[in-house]
């Protein structure tokens, strides 16, 4: 049990996308109608947002922030001023998340844009860190790293699912008339 623990919270990127998608379709199931598109599309975008952006972000704020050099180590660098100034990013990323969690879909939009900027550019460095020096230390080459750069396409991906089905019921509602 030990061990499941510590892989979950070592890799907590693909904990929190596991654990949104599972909220998000439990939550789907309980709507009027279960598992329609629209149910579908509302649930999985909110509950990505509320797990991989509002309680992954503070985790890596709490991480980072009080435990900045366990941090530093798991990734293979060396602890630094900077660990506190990526937590506390990260736990701005998290208050936008949790506001987004239910909010409208530019805010949702928001929500995933600075994080996904956030990631790609750490995934660059991981990379970078990774051919110049061999970093292979989990924090750099492991589950992070393809998190870093698939999270935000998944976040995209079901901001663009969710948008997609309103406008196909704006369509519905108008009678297949062309807006």
């Amino acid at each position: 049990m030990a061990e499941l623990i510590k892989l979950a919270l070592s890799n907590f990127t693909l904990t929190f996308l596991l654990l949104g998608l599972a909220a998000g379709l439990l939550a789907a199931a309980r709507r009027p109608g279960g598992f329609t598109r629209a149910n579908l599309a509302e649930e999985l975008l909110a509950y990505f947002i509320l797990f991989t952006i509002a309680f992954a972000y503070f985790y890596n704020f709490v991480f980072h922030v009080f435990f900045g050099e366990l941090a530093a180590g798991f990734i293979g660098w060396p602890d630094s001023p900077f660990q506190a100034e990526v937590g506390y990013a990260s736990l701005g990323f998290a208050a936008v998340g949790l506001l987004a969690f239910k909010g409208n879909c530019m805010l949702r939009l928001a929500s995933i844009l600075g994080p996904a900027m956030f990631q790609w550019g750490a995934a660059a460095e991981h990379i970078r860190d990774l051919m110049a020096t061999g970093n292979m230390a989990p924090g750099n080459a492991g589950v992070v790293l393809y998190s870093d750069i698939l999270l935000p396409v998944i976040g995209f991906a079901l901001l663009w699912f969710k948008r997609s089905t309103v406008m196909a019921q704006d369509r519905v509602a108008l009678g297949n008339v062309r807006v």
